[in-house]
């Protein structure tokens, strides 16, 4: 019922314009990408039924809809999180909706901190895979098929053709785009050493405490996704600085130029 009654406030709002094809999800400290979008119609999360809003400090908490060099796109400028107690079956409104409305495909941002030393703060990751230690599923519980299948394939949730969009339009910015395996875990609590040595063995590369709902979600309604990590710190016991969430938000900013000029060259060459 949410996902209908956002929708169909959403459509109310859009009225003659194109309907959105891309939809983006912008993390903490990278909300500015969403000042490129062009003749923006700005919703707040708390006026759309269902959406889960957040109060995390970083997130804007609203809809943006317009274009993105041209392109229609739906801009979540902001997210809900696990460790803020959201139910992990909330999380599906605000994604479904987005492929209620038109968009074909997610792209995901996140502020995540490093567990390699080569990678450091302001450097831009794209996810080839993730490793889900959130403890949670939000597609646990009855299924509906006209959404999706009970059992969903995550062979392939970071879509490779997506991928190399990404990589071929960061190498005409010269943009120094990595790839890389995200590892979330539900947080708040940053992580010890000892759990990210763990991590590291594990294969990770990078860590945070989000995208990976998302990611399920996507793939369980048919979206195609990719996703971009901006590093935002070296990972516990990597680093001598203390980790704070304002020091998370600081080293998004040092990425956050880099990833609007990537995501809007992205959207511009976008095809489904």
């Amino acid at each position: 019922m949410s996902v209908a009654a956002a929708t169909s406030a959403i459509r109310e709002r859009l009225g003659d314009r194109p309907a959105p094809r891309l939809g983006i999800v912008l993390g903490s400290g990278l909300g500015a990408v969403a000042e490129a979008v062009a003749d923006p119609v700005a919703i707040p999360f708390a006026e759309l039924p269902g959406f889960p809003a957040g109060v995390v400090h970083g997130h804007a908490k609203r809809l943006v809809l317009g274009t993105l060099a041209g392109t229609p796109v739906a801009v979540l400028q902001g997210r809900a999180h696990l460790y803020e107690g959201v139910d992990p079956a909330a999380l599906a409104v605000p994604i479904r909706t987005l492929q209620a409305i038109g968009c074909e495909a997610l792209m995901l941002t996140n502020a995540a901190g490093s567990l390699r030393a080569d990678v450091l703060p302001g450097r831009l990751v794209a996810l080839s895979d993730h490793i889900n230690l959130m403890g949670v599923n939000p597609l646990v519980g009855p299924n509906d098929e006209a959404i999706g299948p009970r059992f969903v394939g995550m062979d392939e949730a970071y879509d490779p053709q997506l991928r190399a969009a990404l990589h071929a339009r960061a190498a005409e910015l010269d943009i120094d785009l990595g790839d890389g395996v995200y590892l979330a875990v539900s947080g708040p609590s940053f992580e010890t050493p000892a759990e990210i040595r763990a991590f590291a063995v594990l294969g990770a590369d990078l860590v945070g405490m989000s995208t990976v709902p998302e990611v399920i979600l996507a793939r369980h309604c048919g979206l195609r996704v990719a996703a971009v990590s901006a590093v935002t710190n070296l990972a516990s016991g990597l680093s001598d600085e203390p980790l704070t969430h304002e020091h998370t938000l600081a080293g998004a900013a040092r990425g956050a130029d880099d990833l609007q000029r990537l995501l809007v060259a992205f959207a511009g060459a976008f095809t489904p």
